[in-house]
């Protein structure tokens, strides 16, 4: 394989298993494009919450996929940390995140919406972020570990390097994405019900697509018969 194809390839099977992160990260630099919006608007004004920076998302995305590829990389030298269908379990924390804003969103302004990912002193944004990137391509492992199989590790390190290129475009995208008046507009006026809908049927999906729920249910009629 030449280094053309092998970048070809790399970027091509990207773009199959993280198509639906754009979308995820749209939602959110629009949330924090929109508390930066909302902080000018009241310079003036003292206020105790904690400004969410783009910075922090990239962080996490990165974080997240870093793991991804790790865990992939361990599967394709044969260790792999975590059965399949039990990744999805991670489906459980974009749901209890769609939660929290629901119910923060209810009585809180958009400034607040993004914020209340944070626990405490500590800034823990980028780590929630990198959460739901990891929780979302969980199913992407069985999709990376035969594909890692098939490279020489040459290969594999062309492939690792344009995944991680690829993550900054993404991030890119998203970014702009989340600039465009009419989707900005849309996600301000009803981002605080669009992304904790999202998260919540994120959470979901990655447990159905992982099979989680029929382990679970195996796993309680097996301990309780």
């Amino acid at each position: 394989m030449t280094l053309i194809l092998n970048v070809i390839s790399a970027i091509g099977a990207f773009i199959v298993t993280n198509i639906d992160d754009i979308f995820v990260l749209m939602l959110l630099f629009s949330q924090a494009k929109a508390q930066v919006k909302t902080s000018e608007g009241l310079k003036g004004n003292q206020t105790e919450n904690k400004h969410i920076s783009p910075k922090d998302i990239i962080i996490g995305q990165y974080l997240g996929f870093t793991l991804l590829v790790v865990v992939s990389l361990l599967g394709t030298f044969g260790v792999m940390l975590i059965p399949e269908k039990w990744v999805g379990l991670l489906g459980l924390i974009p749901i209890y995140l769609g939660i929290m804003l629901f119910i923060k969103g209810e009585d809180e302004d958009e400034n607040a919406i993004l914020s209340s990912l944070n626990s405490g002193k500590y800034n823990s944004v980028f780590l929630s972020v990198a959460f739901i990137t990891f929780a979302n391509g969980g199913d992407n492992i069985g999709i990376y570990v035969p594909f890692f199989s098939t490279l020489t590790m040459n290969q594999l390190a062309v492939t690792v390097i344009t995944f991680f290129i690829m993550v900054a475009i993404w991030c890119f995208i998203g970014y702009r994405l989340a600039a465009f008046k009419h989707v900005s507009e849309t996600l301000e006026n009803y981002g605080r019900w669009i992304i904790p809908i999202v998260f919540i049927g994120l959470g979901i999906y990655i447990m159905v697509e992982n099979e989680t729920f029929s382990a679970l249910l195996s796993f309680l009629f097996v301990n309780l018969s």
